[in-house]
């Protein structure tokens, strides 16, 4: 058996785009390995350890109090290496941009970089997470005998960065699950824009690019807004109340599974105007379910739009402006993306992006040995 520890502090906490792609990855790859591999999930809060209920998995809490601040960097840090050496694994995925800088030579190791938004648009990160990023994820990089992440863009963003030796990267892209049977009984004048509620997102700008339209093109859809509180953004309530957008738009924050399918399956359209994006989950989300994209024109969002978006420019309001308009006005427009959507999502799987994983890992663990022969 093949012992894989795994950084799961994220499948804690509020909901992020983070937590999404550890959860679905480490179901299909706990699923399907029952025979081959063990698990150690290496968590420093209280998660539900029902949700992987499985005798090849072991879900190990440290044994004291995890209220200070900081601490999940101790854990990752100091925490991780010793229960992994405790544990006798063979390989440590970190999923999230940052390994620990001391897990014994011995145990291969694998990181995760989603993006490098501490390179591309460092104004738009807390400072904490900018420092973190700058210390941690090249270190990271640099001790990693594989590299993944989730996009062609975020790889070429990596190594013109130096963050990491273009021959360690792997491109494992992130997925999507079935589309929840939803039937379309609620009123479909609306788009809609699902992310965290920060700089990077651009809902500035989305909303001076929506107030901007004529009264006669805004009447024919509102705009609904999903996402948990992130952080320094305008106020959205108040911003709402000067643009005079308070019967046009609805701010529902975070929303269950179940709400979040229903709207993506009757939105006329997802708008995702971000000043960057390592990949853009909700871009696939909605397309699963047969819904076209407005999407800004860098990063990775072309990428996973495809055929199935209008692309803006994310820095011009005008430009956000006339992509609103035209995919609020073009119903010919909408409905040949619409066409698209599906079979443009379907290039996303969760589980072929699991089966992915499992060789990069066990190519990590070959690396390793070879490291140490």
């Amino acid at each position: 058996m093949i012992r894989i520890g795994v950084d799961a502090r994220h499948l804690s906490g509020s909901s992020n785009g983070i937590q999404t792609y550890l959860l679905n990855l480490l179901h299909h790859l706990i699923k399907s390995t029952k025979d081959t591999h063990e698990w150690f999930l290496y968590c420093p809060y209280s998660i539900d350890k029902t949700v992987f209920n499985y005798e090849h998995v072991k879900i190990i809490n440290p044994p004291i109090s995890t209220k200070f601040i900081g601490f999940h960097i101790v854990f990752s840090q100091i925490f991780i290496p010793i229960l992994s050496l405790i544990d006798r694994v063979d390989m440590v995925w970190f999923p999230a941009n940052r390994s620990s800088l001391f897990l014994p030579k011995s145990i291969a190791q694998v990181v995760s970089i989603h993006d490098v938004v501490w390179k591309k648009y460092p104004e738009t990160m807390k400072c904490t997470s900018l420092k973190l990023d700058e210390f941690f994820m090249m270190r990271s990089a640099k001790l990693a005998d594989i590299v993944t992440t989730v996009s062609h863009s975020s790889f070429d963003d990596i190594v013109r960065g130096g963050v990491s030796d273009p021959n360690k990267v792997i491109v494992v892209s992130n997925g999507v699950n079935e589309p929840n049977p939803v039937e379309k009984k609620i009123d479909r004048s609306f788009f809609l824009f699902v992310g965290t509620l920060e700089p990077r997102k651009n809902l500035t700008r989305l909303l001076q690019a929506y107030d901007s339209l004529p009264l006669s093109i805004k009447g024919k859809m509102k705009l609904v807004i999903v996402g948990g509180k992130g952080w320094g953004e305008v106020n959205l309530p108040d911003m709402i109340t000067q643009l005079d957008l308070t019967e046009r738009v609805e701010v529902l924050g975070c929303v269950d599974d179940t709400v979040l399918a229903t709207l993506y399956a009757n939105a006329q359209f997802l708008v995702m105007p971000s000043l960057y994006e390592g990949f853009g989950l909700p871009l696939v989300e909605a397309m699963a379910y047969g819904t076209p994209v407005l999407t800004a024109n860098n990063s990775s969002m072309p990428e996973v739009a495809g055929n199935a978006g209008l692309l803006i420019d994310a820095l011009d309001v005008k430009s956000i402006a006339d992509g609103l308009q035209e995919m609020i006005t073009n119903n010919e427009l909408r409905e040949r993306l619409a066409k698209n959507s599906k079979l443009n999502a379907a290039r996303y799987s969760w589980d072929e992006s699991a089966k992915k994983l499992i060789a990069v890992f066990e190519k990590a663990i070959d690396l390793r040995k070879d490291k140490l022969s």
